[in-house]
Formats: structure tokens, sequence, C-alpha cells
């Protein structure tokens, strides 16, 4: 999941960001079923899943992905995402593009991977848009596109997303997919910060080029996206 961003020499001022960017960018798979699958009612989905319940075949791959109340198995785990995508419920489909996107449980597919954040980040799914920003970011499964990159890393980063918001911010400070901007990548940088590292230092890095109005308006910014974000 680690990569390079394109060297350029916009991006010389800013080396940390430059060297951190495109990395630790996917979303783990875990993030998805939060609050699901929950101990000791294995069997109760198993009876549910069988019937084509689709949470229920989202939350019984999610106890074969992870050994809740079953031993690992990542084939079966690949097998009841699919049932419960192919019924339309979008954490599954992210699921299952992370599946196909890690050659986890099927042969590793990056155009089928796409596919499925395609069809969950469509659906306003925060970690399916960020993965699929990523593809979009670096070719996987799709063409390179960096405007299409942050038009979905945005979305995410809209929904509080951590890893989209310094995605985001490395595009403004390295001008890619959008005009270059410090004062725009120190807000996003900013807005990340709390849970992210890389975030934090590059925000750090970024404020010592900073002029005191660029500062003051990025202050500004940071206000602004702080009630606008869901």
């Amino acid at each position: 999941m680690n990569g390079q961003s394109v060297a350029s020499n916009s991006m010389q001022r800013f080396p940390s960001v430059v060297l951190k960017y495109i990395t630790s960018l996917f979303s783990t798979r875990a993030a998805a079923p939060k609050g699901t699958a929950v101990p000791g009612k294995f069997q109760e989905y198993k009876i549910d899943a069988d019937k084509g319940d689709a949470e229920a075949q989202f939350n019984l791959g999610y106890c074969y992905d992870v050994g809740r109340g079953v031993a690992k198995d990542a084939r079966e785990a690949a097998r009841w995402y699919r049932k419960a995508a192919e019924q339309n419920y979008v954490p599954a489909q992210f699921n299952l593009g992370y599946c196909y996107a890690n050659g986890q449980g099927f042969r590793k597919d990056r155009e089928e991977a796409v596919k499925w954040y395609r069809k969950a980040a469509e659906q306003g799914h925060a970690e399916a848009q960020s993965n699929l920003g990523y593809c979009y970011d670096n070719g996987r499964g799709v063409d390179k596109d960096a405007a299409e990159a942050v038009k979905w890393y945005r979305q995410a980063a809209m929904q509080g997303h951590a890893e989209a918001q310094f995605n985001l911010g490395c595009c403004y400070a390295n001008g890619q997919g959008v005009t270059k901007d410090i004062v725009e990548a120190y807000a996003w940088f900013s807005m990340a910060a709390k849970v992210d590292a890389d975030a934090a230092g590059s925000r750090d890095l970024l404020r010592k080029g900073l002029t005191p109005q660029e500062f003051t308006d990025a202050q500004k910014r940071m206000k602004m996206l702080r009630s606008e974000i869901r």
C-alpha cells in the first residue's frame, strides 16, 4: 500500500511532505465493520445469512475475516462479503474491494477492487472514497487521474476521514490535481493532525514557510472547514 509521489520542482520546498505522500493511505478493512459482528452471535449470523439477509452476510464475512467465533478463513470471508455486496450492502462493497485489492480470499484484481470501491464510494462511504482516490492517484486498477483523485479525497475529507484529509493536503502542497495552495494544504493537514502523525509533521513543516498573512488565512480556512465537515 506504500508508493512514491511524482517528483517535480514544486515539491522541493516540502521534502517531508513528498517523502510521506502516498504512505498509509488505504483505510484498513476493519474500519468498515465498526460495531458489528458481536462476539457469540456467529450462529445467529449464519442462520440469517443463509436466509439471504445482507447485514448478516456481511457480519458473517467479518467473523471469518478476523476469526470471531470461528477460525479465520479469507475465502469464506470474501464469499460472504460478495453475497452482501451484490445486495448493495455498502460496507460489504468496500470490504470486497479491499479483498480484491490485497488478494485476500481472491486472486488480486485491482480493476475489480476499483469496481467495488466505486459502488460504495458513490453511496457516500468515506473509506471507499479515500481508497478510490488512492487508486486514481497511483493508477491502481484505473488510469492515473490526479483531478479525479482530488475529487474523491475531497469527498472523504469532508466526512472527516483523516487519511483523505492528509492526502488532500498533499495534493494542495504539491499542486497535484489542483492549483498549488499552501494555505489550503496547511488547513487540511491541520484537520487531520489530531489522529495522523504524518499530517501533524507535514503541517509543522509547512508552518515554517507561511507568512503571517498566510497563517491568518489558514486559521480562517480551518474554522470554515470545521463548520462544514460532517
